[in-house]
């Protein structure tokens, strides 16, 4: 608890000012040196539990090892030695040992009660370290107070399936910082440091409370800032970009603000750049060793660390430097020898000096020559109806996107407000602003909380981490209520509007207006401290033509009150709300949009900034109609008393109510080449035929069929083929142009083989109008051929002859047919891990057969490195592996290019050649245990003391004949899909549904996750797809790696199993500090000799029909729907594994019944149990599936059968073995050694070459 504060004096100012002034003294005259990592520090240490613990918590419940910050208390020798060294090694400044020290985050230990003692006892360590080596050595040093970013944000949900709900509050965060705060102040520190900031509303409560202690209780301390850029896209993990992220924190007028963390010094420096270029204060920066490798640690060494921030020193980018995460005291002494000599930044007097800024995830700036900025006011429950009805309901994601189509039609700023008296308006506004967050298309603007409710307001900016505006405070309370709420605002950091209503009413008179205005605007700036830039003044748009007479002056008085405050309170902005003018119009929008239309081009002239507007619904002042402008201008300026009945009578006679809506196909204008290449692009086929007849029967331009292939139609997919590789076109939409060249050449064909014939009949030379001939192939044991379809309608589209011979293709077959076709090359494509022996094979073969044709590799269980050791050995002409469809078209006209050829091979040779060497070099270095040894590190349970594992419901096997599809469709994992599809969004669009708010991607993903919907829906209704399968449960026992499986009726110790399920374990050696076990499968079954009866289970299920469907779209040249089918199947095999699962759970099996878990935690496996497949890395061995097979019958009673690669077919099939014990996980068995190769294959009857065969991958020696 912490202790009652100490009030503040009438010198604390001077205190503030001595300090400030001191850093400014030297800030101005040198570079000074931040500390580096603590926690780098400690973890040199090796330190145990009970070093953490101490002797104070001996006893406690929760493990502290990890809880860095409570070593302050438990062992602050220890923090005490680390400070001294980063201070001898150059450091003017150390943190505290503080990152995680709120409440908030002492909770993962159950230590939130001890936050003020750990913050104030940590700041009195560095306190003494700083205060020791100023006396030491007579040069002063500083400590800054840290103050983490919390394990929680405001911004991001931690639930996919709830955008709008958050895991903390504003309130909780203030709360938790204020505390934090009061400890390290009442320990001395010097500043105050927030830093690591990646989502800045948590910074922002940081800044809340931060000022409110200052106000209440405490004196001034220098405050710094720094953020965190976590990726090169030079954007927080919240999504603001540096910049916007300086806007939002600005209103604390910080000493220095910069960045930390997350990057190395090379990868910030254009953010560290952005930022100096968008503040007045000094620049701090402390990156980190480098980025991370592999293994979390930092490689990069001090000298290179330092020459980094030695070039940021010599270019005059910063203030203070220091390091972050793997930086040590080699480190700092190396960056300060290094930047002693260097000039330091000297930061800019003024920067955007009259701007109001603003913020949303980008900035935006409003400045002298800013246009007039349109307020989007179609997220009013006040203003729209359908707005209103749809937050009534609670539907809140229909809302969205409403504010989405006011920013998409041009809203810069968008206004939201929750006045309705049926509405709790509060959560409705934070519910909404939450929502927003998620949706960057939105969020990117800044947003107005508008309410005249000032609860209301504070739960919107409360939510919002951008600097945002408040719409609006008045006088009508008095000053002291205005100048409350407006300090509040302030503390915010928003901007402010201020409406012009006192304590007498609403101003209507244009001398009222401004008297009012001035004084509000007197009132911010002498007491508040408001920027005059942040002040906006509504001197209120009321409604003309109601037919009173008083009413008639009302816009010509805002305009003449805008054009006085504009000339005589510099800095202020106007707004005002353009509804309110034409209210006596409602119904008759064509009347009201000529209205604002003309009035807008007025008090535009006259100094209107902004204005609350339906950004999309704004006439052109040109075009509206010459009659209705006559009568708007008339109304607007009074010229006509008679003017609102002119307009009600043209209303009536003139406007039918409604819009003309023109829409035309113009580009069927062009001429036929156009036209065509346009149809490529767009995937429009609605009038390719014609198109393409109009160009054949050119005769003059184009001689012969060929020439309408060679000209307008390649040309049309030579752009889409550049617009693919640009990353501009994404596959479903290449796809879709492959379908319309297919329809174009489909009708070219049978003219083209009349000319052929004739062409024969005189010679006896063949012409080949393609680029070249590919022959693809997924090789033989193997059914998977999606990512085979796509490749070959991308060559297809690029002028390439594919010759695709489907799947399961003998050596042979592919070999004879890429001689009779004279294929140009060979692909090959597999899924499953025994195709990559198949491949080799074939590599082989082709080596043996004396061919020079290349080969080309692919799949998702292929590798460049597995090509390059394993395949390409094998044959001496090029071997290439292509890891997507994009790729392919590059690698195939270089390996068709005579001139580029031999060169391209040469560079592969040499770069496999190097892949090789690095994989011989790494088998060298890897550490395994020996085979016994794993074994008894393996997973260790005490059966006697567990629960019982649950009997199964049912025993032996359950067949589902025909599975109901429509309650898979929730159960779909869409990731994968778009993986498919080629369409992978960029942080934080990542994965389903943020697909869809990629910028790059998402409006692709949106079509097609559209047309997917709706070829599901249709696949299901109709049943053209079947789902079929079967789950069984056996008693279960482990023997060693191995798992033995019992007829339900046996009960005898020594009773025979029917089925034997064979393990294999990990060997490779963990980190010496890991306590991980080395597991196999066998290790989460009760042992033979343990007494305690156990369990296991398992399931097949597949989904039929897919592939005849497939053939039939193929047939029709529809590869788009073909491939579309195809990866919908996929998806609803592994949903039925998914809810099949669930249901295990919960009834079939029934060891958690009181599971309550929704599709998404699923797909991340929050369940309690596994499923693991036999060919994936808990279990390598594919030959394991023979097993499931005969002990189920899985194929007479389902008709899912088995490849000789054992690949299951249909494709669109999973299976796999359902273990209940809780402390059952999936891992990676990894590398093997020889000696568990020779175990396995003697435990499974198998030839030791056979067993290297089929567990190659996982292969931990040379067997060559």
């Amino acid at each position: 608890m912490a202790p009652t504060m100490h009030h503040n004096t009438t010198g604390a100012g001077s205190v503030m000012c001595g300090l400030e002034d001191e850093l400014r003294g030297i800030l101005q005259k040198r570079i000074m040196v931040l500390d580096g990592g603590m926690g780098t520090m400690i973890q040199q240490r090796n330190l145990e539990e009970e070093d953490f613990r101490g002797q104070e918590f001996k006893d406690h419940l929760k493990s502290l090892k990890g809880n860095n910050d409570l070593l302050s208390i438990t062992q602050p020798e220890i923090i005490y030695s680390i400070h001294k060294e980063y201070l001898l090694a150059g450091a003017d400044i150390i943190e505290t040992n503080t990152f995680s020290s709120t409440s908030i985050a002492q909770a993962d230990y159950g230590l939130e009660d001890l936050a003020y003692r750990l913050n104030k006892s940590s700041g009195e360590v560095a306190r003494r370290a700083a205060d020791d080596v100023t006396a030491q050595t007579g040069s002063k040093r500083y400590v800054a107070g840290a103050m983490g970013p919390t394990n929680r944000t405001l911004s991001v949900s931690p639930s996919v399936e709830r955008p709008d709900y958050r895991n903390i509050s504003f309130d909780e965060l203030v709360e938790a910082y204020t505390e934090q705060a009061r400890g390290l102040l009442d320990a001395g520190v010097d500043i105050l440091l927030v830093e690591t900031i990646f989502d800045t509303a948590n910074a922002k409560a940081a800044l809340f409370a931060i000022d409110k202690l200052f106000e209440e209780c405490y004196e001034r301390r220098p405050l710094f800032i720094s953020g965190t850029i976590v990726d090169k896209s030079g954007r927080t993990l919240s999504g603001q970009t540096g910049e916007a992220f300086v806007i939002s924190v600005s209103h604390a007028k910080p000493m220095c603000i910069g960045l930390n963390c997350a990057l190395g010094a090379t990868e910030m420096r254009p953010f560290i750049e952005a930022i100096g270029k968008s503040t007045t204060s000094f620049i701090i920066c402390y990156p980190n060793a480098g980025l991370p490798n592999t293994f979390g640690g930092y490689d990069e060494t001090p000298d290179l660390t330092a020459s980094h921030l030695k070039e940021f020193a010599s270019d005059g980018l910063v203030n203070i430097v220091g390091g972050c995460c793997g930086t040590t005291p080699l480190h700092i002494r190396a960056i300060a020898e290094g930047v002693q000599h260097c000039k330091p930044r000297v930061p800019a007097p003024n920067v955007f000096q009259d701007y109001l800024l603003l913020s949303g995830l980008e900035p935006f700036r409003i400045g002298p020559y800013t246009n007039f900025v349109n307020i989007g006011e179609r997220c009013n429950v006040a203003g729209s109806r359908k707005f209103a009805k749809l937050i009534m309901s609670s539907n809140y994601e229909e809302a969205l996107s409403i504010a989405k189509a006011q920013v998409e039609m041009g809203a810069q700023i968008l206004d939201i407000n929750m006045d309705e008296g049926m509405l709790d308006g509060p959560v409705a506004m934070a519910r909404f602003c939450n929502l927003i967050a998620s949706e960057p298309d939105v969020a990117k603007v800044p947003l107005c909380i508008d309410s005249s409710n000032f609860a209301v307001i504070e739960a919107g900016l409360k939510c919002c981490q951008g600097k945002c505006i408040v719409n609006s405070l008045s006088l009508k309370e008095g000053e002291s209520e205005f100048l409350q709420k407006a300090n509040l605002v302030h503390r915010y950091g928003a901007a402010l509007v201020v409406m012009a209503f006192d304590e007498e009413g609403q101003a209507t008179e244009t001398d009222r207006k401004v008297e009012i205005c001035k004084r509000a605007y007197s009132l911010l700036i002498s007491k508040v401290g408001f920027n005059p830039n942040d002040i906006i003044f509504d001197p209120n748009i009321l409604t003309i033509g109601t037919g009173i007479e008083e009413h008639s002056m009302y816009a010509i008085n805002f305009m003449q009150a805008t054009r006085c405050i504009k000339d005589t309170l510099p800095g202020a902005r106007v707004s005002g709300g353009l509804s309110n003018l034409s209210f006596s119009f409602r119904g008759m929008e064509a009347i009201r949009e000529a209205m604002h239309g003309a009035f807008l081009y007025y008090a535009i002239k006259d100094g209107l900034d902004m204005g609350i507007v339906n950004a999309g619904n704004l006439p052109v002042y040109d075009d509206i109609d010459k009659e209705l402008l006559e009568l708007c201008e008339n109304l607007i300026w009074n010229r006509d008393p008679d003017a609102t009945e002119k307009l009600l009578v043209y209303a009536q006679t003139a406007i039918k109510g409604g819009k003309k809506v023109v829409q035309m196909d113009e580009w069927r204008e062009g001429s036929v080449e156009t036209r065509l290449e346009y149809a490529l692009i767009k995937g429009i086929d609605k009038h390719v035929v014609e198109d393409t007849e109009e160009a054949r029967a050119n005769s003059v331009r184009y001689s012969r069929p060929l020439h309408v292939i060679e000209g307008p139609l390649m040309n049309g997919m030579k752009v889409v083929g550049d617009l693919f590789g640009a990353g501009k076109m994404f596959l479903p939409q290449v796809i879709k142009s492959a379908r319309v060249m297919k329809k174009a050449v489909g009708y070219l064909i049978p003219f083209m083989e009349k000319e052929r014939e004739e062409m024969l009949a005189n010679s006896s030379e063949e012409i080949d109008p393609y680029q070249g001939t590919i022959v693809l192939a997924t090789v033989k044991g193997d059914v998977h051929d999606i990512g085979k379809n796509i490749v070959g309608v991308v060559l297809g589209c690029n002028n390439f002859r594919v010759i695709d011979l489907g799947v399961m293709i003998p050596c042979d077959k592919i070999l004879k047919e890429a001689i009779e076709k004279k294929a140009d090359i060979i692909g090959l494509s597999g899924l499953i891990t025994p195709s990559l022996d198949e491949m080799i094979y074939v590599a082989k073969e082709m080596e043996r057969l004396g061919m020079h044709i290349p080969l080309l590799i692919g799949g998702a269980t292929t590798s460049k490195t597995h090509t390059a050791v394993k395949i390409a050995p094998c044959y001496n002409s090029p071997v290439i592996h292509v890891l997507d469809a994009s790729r392919s078209v590059v690698v195939c006209s270089q390996l068709l290019d005579k001139t580029l050829k031999e060169e391209f091979f040469e560079e592969v040779s040499e770069e496999y050649e190097e892949i090789r060497q690095e994989h011989y070099d790494s088998l060298k270095e890897r550490r395994f245990l020996t085979l016994p040894l794993a074994r008894e590190k393996g997973l260790r349970i005490d059966w006697l003391a567990e629960p019982r594992p649950v009997c199964p419901q049912i025993s032996g096997t359950h067949v589902f004949d025909t599975y109901d599809l429509h309650k898979l469709v929730s159960y779909i994992d869409w990731k994968p899909f778009f993986d498919i599809w080629q369409l992978r969004g960029k942080y934080p669009n990542r994965g389903y549904p943020k697909i869809f708010k990629d910028k790059t991607v998402g409006e692709e993903a949106r079509r097609l996750f559209d047309d997917a919907q709706e070829m599901l829906h249709k696949l299901i209704d109709n049943q053209k797809l079947r789902g079929r399968g079967l789950v069984g449960f056996w008693p279960a026992q482990s023997v060693g790696d191995d798992i033995h499986v019992y007829a339900e009726s046996a009960c005898s110790h020594n009773s025979q199993p029917i089925a034997i399920f064979h393990g294999l374990r990990q060997q490779v050696e963990k980190d010496s500090k890991s306590s991980d076990p080395y597991l196999c499968l066998s290790d989460f079954i009760a042992p033979k000799d343990s007494g305690v009866r156990d369990y296991i289970g398992l399931f097949a299920v597949a989904c039929f029909g897919a592939e005849e469907l497939s053939q039939e779209f193929e047939s029709q040249g529809d590869d788009y729907s073909s491939i579309m089918v195809k990866a919908l199947a996929d998806r609803l095999a592994e949903a039925f594994a998914e809810e099949l699962h669930g249901r295990v759970r919960k009834d079939l099996w029934g060891y958690s019944t009181n599971e309550d878990l929704q599709a998404a935690d699923m797909h991340r496996i929050r369940y309690s149990g596994i499923r693991p497949a036999s060919g994936y890395p808990s279990q390598p061995d594919h030959t394991e599936k023979i097993s499931m097979w005969k002990l189920a019958d899985i194929q007479e009673k389902t008709g899912i059968g088995l490849t000789e690669s054992l690949a299951m077919t249909p494709a669109a099939a999973v299976s796999g073995l359902y273990f209940s014990n809780p402390k059952s996980s999936y891992f990676s068995v990894g590398k093997i050694t020889k000696e568990q190769t020779e175990d396995y294959g003697k435990r499974k009857g198998m030839a030791i070459a056979e067993v290297e065969r089929w567990l190659g991958p996982i292969i931990g020696y040379d067997t060559d």
